[in-house]
């Protein structure tokens, strides 16, 4: 067996533990003096800081095995957090334990105690989610390797949560009467920043009778927010240019694509604030109205990637070209600002060969006149 566990924060969640741990171990009530609570402000995760006169409550795991334990280290390293020397009291008595706490004393926390019940209700679900994917890292990654990960991780867990909770309207296409789907295995076949996962199953088909069992390759991706930037009363646009690895990929020459705004959508951020921030990044514009163009999957036959098309209005300059994007995440974009004839003659050329730049400028092309006597 090894050392008694402290535990406070998610893994105080029964069906987190059961994630994590893969089992339920016993556990008792035990606090920690001397220290707080406090939420991370990067990622509103709990954190233990010194705070003389605090109290942090937890449960306890006296007889965790050593395999539970190295699934809940993990777990704690995705996070940043390493196995620690503390004593809690526990029944009345002081007891010698490990918990988990930064392993860098530098990370910024917030004001306050972090509460399991506020956090469970606005990220439980998605911290579910990303639980699953965490733990199938183990024995692949750790320390940097895995951190790196972490944040695809609870962006692709945000997505699930959104597909669950804002389903597509079924109407014309409803599926078969009793739709289903066996799921027999699914293995990641890789799990870099993005996860490329293979499904063994079999689903209903339209006669009524389960399909052969079938194998299928899925490129894991969260959601993006997809914006093109418009100035009604000067009737131009903007569009970024960059390499993309797509048509780099395919084989093309010359792999740097016009684009409209991009961004992937981050955990707790709704698409609108992201296609907002990422004007911001990538072009330092100040969108005004937002109007959605569409939701959509550019590729379900192997993309789990959803896209959310806006058309956003702003004040562009006069400027034709600048420079845009974070060196922090190696950006290197070009901005083009142009009229609305020269763009729609990018589609006509064959030159705009992003999709969501085509969608939303024919979107654009329809309420044109509109925008514009609105402006």
């Amino acid at each position: 067996m090894s050392r008694p566990l402290f535990l406070y924060g998610p893994l105080c969640m029964p069906v987190m533990m059961q994630i994590v741990a893969d089992g339920r171990p016993a556990e008792e009530p035990a606090r920690l003096e001397g220290y707080r609570a406090a939420p991370r402000e990067s990622d509103d995760w709990p954190v233990l800081v010194q705070d003389p006169g605090a109290v942090t409550q937890g449960i306890l795991l006296r007889n965790v095995s050593e395999a539970m334990a190295a699934r809940i280290t993990h777990y704690a390293d995705a996070y940043g957090l390493v196995p620690a020397e503390v004593v809690v009291e526990a029944d009345g008595q002081p007891v010698p334990a490990q918990a988990f706490r930064p392993e860098h004393s530098t990370q910024a926390v917030a004001p306050g105690r972090w509460s399991l019940g506020g956090w469970a209700e606005a990220t439980g679900e998605e911290a579910c989610h990303a639980a699953h994917e965490i733990m199938k890292l183990r024995g692949r990654y750790d320390g940097g390797a895995l951190r790196f990960r972490l944040g695809q991780i609870r962006a692709r867990a945000a997505s699930r949560v959104a597909a669950e909770r804002f389903p597509a309207k079924h109407l014309l296409a409803s599926g078969p009467s009793d739709a289903w789907v066996q799921e027999l295995h699914q293995q990641d076949d890789h799990a870099g920043y993005f996860i490329a996962r293979t499904y063994d199953l079999r689903h209903q088909t339209f006669a009524g009778t389960p399909s052969e069992l079938i194998r299928r390759e899925v490129f894991l991706a969260p959601d993006a927010a997809i914006v093109l930037p418009y100035d009604p009363a000067r009737d131009r646009i903007l569009l970024v240019e960059q390499f993309r690895m797509g048509p780099y990929g395919r084989g093309e020459a010359l792999p740097w694509m016009l684009e409209p705004v991009a961004g992937r959508v981050d955990p707790g951020e709704s698409p609108e604030t992201c296609a907002r921030r990422e004007a911001r990044e990538e072009a330092g514009l100040d969108l005004d109205a937002l109007h959605h163009v569409t939701s959509c999957y550019p590729s379900p036959g192997c993309l789990s990637e959803f896209h959310h098309c806006y058309v956003g209005l702003c004040s562009l300059p006069d400027i034709q070209r600048g420079h845009g994007g974070l060196d922090a995440e190696a950006e290197d974009i070009r901005t083009h600002v142009l009229s609305f004839e020269r763009a729609m003659e990018l589609v006509s050329s064959g030159e705009a060969r992003n999709a969501p730049l085509v969608l939303t400028l024919l979107w654009l092309a329809s309420r044109r006149s509109e925008l514009r006597g609105a402006a």
